[in-house]
């Protein structure tokens, strides 16, 4: 399956490359060969696209609801349509398997679908007033975006804000990662060929500090929605604060998974061993941190790696391939480095640890042990790595999986319901999933709290992320 992506530009309802544009590799993770290439936005590119979005915002958020949720519920069924080339590209790019790419373009489907639907419920409200007196608090687009997104789940990452945005009236433009330039190009080949009107929904490719730089200056852009990690979201925050501009942040996270003893084990090892590896780890939410109650510690680990030699590497484009590589030539030598740290502090190694074979591979790992001392048990592996520890009581697993500065994601399996009660209060952390690790859907909210982030995207909370509140008084 050859690459058929054709890399460009879309500004202002006009598709654009070459023209004396740098152009850099997009390479695939599984060879580390070019497989294509990307041209990256000038400065002029950039101009236009800025004077493109102010000039359609008045008449996007003037446009009425139905008109926008036909044009995105159209995109979402043109998506599925092409998910065959939209999930082979993303596999090209990043890596990833085959079926894990196309729910993914599913998904990302589904959040157009469900954002056309949930802007016809935004509703108002009225106050109590003296009679011949109105008070009303209405909400309104906050005016053209900036979309930041990167290369671990490139579609649907990019589809949570760009249809969250243009449901509630904004015009965005958006900066994907360099690596996957090709499946963000074919997101907005749907958008274009829904219908979405000139300046509404734009693309540019290119250097990321630049483009951010250049972007968040500009007195057009009223709101930046960035996912990456929390170094560069503070970066980015920074930039943002001249110009007071809105800011939603989803930053890094080290989800810790807390297992009791009164879990189903078998069950339990059969969810989390291919949450822990899919996508070859490479999940903001994934399951890290494994404290495991004393009394099934060995029996957990003895299951968890009998079931991680069975996990096969490979191609994702191969039909038995359950992980991929990692997406770019930093994160195994990153990965590395991180595990040698842990056993040179005492961490046992039960399985993987070493790269695979060509391309980006490394091996599904496990560590045993793992002192707190450890870069790892601190700083988020993003790569096909669980760590695990023991512990006795509640309060103390409580402590340390609230440990850490990080608090987007956390996970737990009891089936004691006043202790899931108490782990859903008591966890730092925006979204717990008790016996489940489904929470990123459409009609919830997904962010996180300490130095993973504040703001959230998806449900209603995202929508409203991409609007201001006016308060109208009338005597």
């Amino acid at each position: 399956m050859g690459y058929e992506t054709d890399l460009q530009l879309f500004i202002d309802g006009a598709w654009k490359s070459g023209e004396g544009r740098d152009a850099h590799d997009v390479v695939n993770p599984v060879t580390a060969d070019a497989i294509a290439q990307v041209p990256y936005a000038t400065k002029a590119d950039l101009e236009e696209a800025l004077a493109a979005a102010d000039r359609a915002w008045p008449e996007w958020s003037a446009t009425d609801v139905e008109k926008r949720g036909a044009i995105l519920r159209k995109a979402a069924a043109i998506m599925r349509e092409r998910i065959d080339l939209i999930a082979a590209t993303l596999t090209q790019e990043q890596g990833k398997i085959l079926a894990e790419a196309k729910a993914e373009v599913l998904g990302s489907a589904q959040l157009f679908d469900w954002y056309a639907e949930e802007i016809k419920r935004d509703y108002g409200r009225t106050l109590v007033r003296p009679a011949g007196q109105l008070s009303r608090v209405i909400k309104q687009p906050v005016g053209p975006v900036a979309t930041f997104t990167p290369w671990n789940f490139p579609i649907y990452l990019l589809a949570k804000k760009v249809a969250a945005a243009l449901a509630a009236g904004c015009p965005v433009i958006s900066r994907p990662p360099h690596e996957t330039p090709g499946c963000a190009t074919e997101m907005f080949r749907c958008l274009a060929d829904a219908g979405i009107p000139k300046g509404v929904a734009q693309l540019v490719h290119g250097e990321a500090n630049f483009i951010s730089s250049t972007l968040i200056a500009s007195r057009t852009i009223r709101k930046v929605s960035f996912t990456g990690s929390t170094n560069v979201g503070k970066h980015l925050m920074k930039l943002c604060a001249d110009s007071m501009t809105r800011v939603t942040m989803e930053l890094g996270g080290h989800a810790p998974v807390l297992i009791f003893d009164d879990c189903d084990l078998e069950k339990t090892l059969d969810m989390v061993v291919p949450q822990k590896f899919r996508n070859a780890g490479q999940v903001c939410v994934s399951p890290t941190r494994f404290y495991v109650q004393n009394g099934i510690y060995d029996a957990f680990l003895k299951g968890f790696t009998e079931r991680t030699a069975k996990v096969k590497i490979g191609n994702g484009l191969e039909g038995d391939t359950r992980m991929g590589p990692l997406a770019n030539a930093r994160r195994p030598d990153a990965v590395g480095k991180l595990i040698e740290d842990a056993t040179a502090k005492g961490a046992r190694l039960l399985a993987g640890g070493e790269r695979g074979e060509g391309g980006f591979f490394f091996q599904p790992t496990l560590l045993a042990d793992v002192p707190n001392e450890a870069e790892i048990m601190n700083e988020e592996p993003f790569g096909p790595v669980a760590v695990s520890r023991p512990f006795d009581s509640f309060d103390e697993v409580i402590e340390q999986a609230n440990r850490l500065p990080y608090g987007l994601a956390a996970f737990a399996f009891t089936e004691n319901g006043r202790r899931a009660n108490l782990i859903g209060d008591l966890v730092e952390s925006g979204m717990v999933g008790i016996n489940t690790f489904a929470i990123s859907v459409a009609d919830a909210p997904f962010g996180g709290v300490k130095d993973s982030g504040f703001g959230s995207e998806g449900g209603k909370e995202g929508l409203e992320s991409y609007q201001v509140v006016k308060a109208i008084h009338q005597a």
